[in-house]
């Protein structure tokens, strides 16, 4: 699925991922390839990301948001 992570200053990841984990204001969640459509509200924490070459990467966020939608993750992230 792919995965963009945006900050007002920059995008901070744009590619395929198959799997990400993140800090929702109701506790952590994950999101998996063709996931249901979802929005929702992100709390501070890391996001976690297993990317296409079963690499993982980690990004620190203040909160923001999230969609999901035909299997692509978009994170508006501050």
């Amino acid at each position: 699925m792919l995965l963009e992570i945006i900050t007002p200053e920059k995008t901070l990841y744009k590619g395929e991922v198959s799997l990400v984990q993140l800090p929702g204001i109701d506790g952590s969640f994950e999101i998996l390839e063709h996931h249901a459509a979802l929005i929702s509200v992100l709390a501070k924490g890391k996001i976690k990301v297993n990317d296409s070459k079963k690499e993982t990467l980690f990004f620190e966020i203040k909160g923001g948001v999230i969609e999901v939608l035909k299997n692509k993750v978009l994170v508006l992230a501050e």
